[in-house]
């Protein structure tokens, strides 16, 4: 059996995800990516031949992907993120026609024609609306990262954010702290800004069902309810969506094997 790989380098959390011949998932991988990000595609891939109990050399092609994809040193090809969240959104779920990714430092939408992108656009100057907001939200109310979510389900009255920076989110917060405001209806308040700011952005590609959600934020409970209520349309979740780019990246390394072996 021969085996394919994808690693996928993000600016927070490294990927990885092995493949065999039928395109089934024999091995996943997720670490934080920390300051070398050379060092992180290695210790991703170690960790995903450790998970799928198989030898290096049983890998014949390795593709990288992400932020740090020209960082994979032992990969034999790179693809940009955009086209590995496609081609893994489409493999997953066939019917997928937006897909919609959000990381720890951007956000993208990504509208597919056929399984192939057909446009695009990304907000990658401006933490806004990504993995690191919340997270900066999550550090300012003393709560975990993967507790923010459910508690946003709760809310019933949510806040009305002035900003959706990053860098004053914090005081916005302590403000409605101070004025006595629930938790849970800060959360809700945060989500529902988020889950806007995305969909502007995603109308700029145009908005057409059926969905997909991807990358680290779709683990997160209360962005995809508030998304799915504010599109009024069913998003595409399931356990993979984190590692949708490296899922992608190994369907490319399988695609770029095969041309090679049938040349």
């Amino acid at each position: 059996m021969r085996y394919f790989s994808g690693v996928d380098v993000g600016s927070t959390q490294t990927k990885c995800v092995i493949i065999d011949e039928r395109r089934e998932i024999v091995a996943r991988a997720l670490i934080d990516t920390g300051a070398n990000i050379i060092r992180a595609g290695d210790r991703g891939f170690a960790a995903a031949l450790d998970a799928a109990t198989i030898s290096r050399e049983s890998v014949v092609c390795v593709a990288g992907t992400g932020y740090g994809r020209f960082k994979v040193s032992f990969g034999d090809l790179q693809i940009t993120e955009i086209t590995c969240h496609a081609k893994g959104a489409c493999l997953l779920f066939p019917g997928t026609t937006t897909v919609i990714d959000m990381g720890g430092q951007d956000a993208k939408a990504i509208s597919v024609h056929n399984g192939e992108v057909a446009d695009f656009v990304m907000n990658d100057k401006c933490a806004a609306g990504t993995g690191r907001f919340l997270s900066t939200a999550a550090e300012a109310l003393d709560l975990q990262l993967d507790e923010i979510g459910e508690i946003s389900l709760r809310a019933r009255n949510p806040v009305r954010l002035s900003t959706v920076c990053t860098v004053f989110v914090e005081s916005d917060i302590m403000s409605y702290v101070a004025q006595g405001k629930k938790i849970e209806d800060i959360l809700g308040g945060i989500h529902s800004a988020i889950a806007a700011r995305t969909i502007a952005l995603a109308r700029r590609v145009g908005l057409k069902p059926e969905y997909t959600f991807t990358g680290g934020v779709s683990r997160n409970v209360g962005m995809v309810n508030m998304l799915e209520e504010k599109l009024g349309h069913h998003l595409n979740v399931c356990a993979d969506s984190h590692y949708m780019g490296a899922i992608g990246a190994a369907l490319f390394a399988r695609e770029h094997a095969q041309a090679a072996l049938a040349g």
